[in-house]
């Protein structure tokens, strides 16, 4: 396990502070699931959700979060990214308790001193969460899952990819 570099020999939080390390190509993926009724998936996919195109507001809002992680985040660095991708799928099969699902991919990147992997955890966050806000009226029982890191590349550490 890595040494916790947002604290001081103290103990207090701190922004780390990147200055002396050159900046390289940092890529991050990240995913999460929305769990829903069968039939709030359907009406998001035939567009009849009253407040408009659920997916196109989604995907604003994992890019805006994306652009704003430093604001959310309290020692999060400010980044210029570069790029910012959002994929949504369907997850037909249902759960046990007959939920199915859209899972959301985000990709981030940024040519800098740290890497993009808040980014990319805050993009996939807050798209789930504007599905739920777009849906929640027809569907209240909805349940985020899964928000995780699938991969970063870039900097000291090089490449990390989550285990099967």
């Amino acid at each position: 396990m890595n040494e916790l570099t947002h604290f001081t020999d103290a103990g207090r939080a701190r922004m780390v502070d990147v200055s002396e390390k050159p900046g390289t190509k940092r890529v991050a993926i990240a995913s999460g699931v929305l769990r829903m009724q069968p039939e709030t998936l359907a009406r998001i996919r035939t567009g009849s959700i009253a407040k408009g195109d659920v997916l196109t507001v989604a995907d604003v809002g994992a890019v805006m979060a994306a652009k704003r992680t430093a604001d959310i985040i309290p020692m999060c660095h400010a980044l210029a990214l570069t790029g910012v991708e959002v994929v949504f799928s369907d997850i037909a099969e249902p759960d046990a308790g007959g939920c199915v699902g859209i899972k959301v991919v985000t990709t981030t990147s940024c040519v800098g001193q740290t890497g993009v992997e808040m980014e990319a955890l805050c993009a996939a966050s807050v798209a789930l969460l504007s599905i739920y806000d777009m849906c929640k009226a027809i569907d209240r029982g909805m349940r985020i899952e899964y928000i995780q890191l699938e991969e970063k590349r870039g900097g000291k550490s090089g490449v990390w990819t989550r285990p099967e």
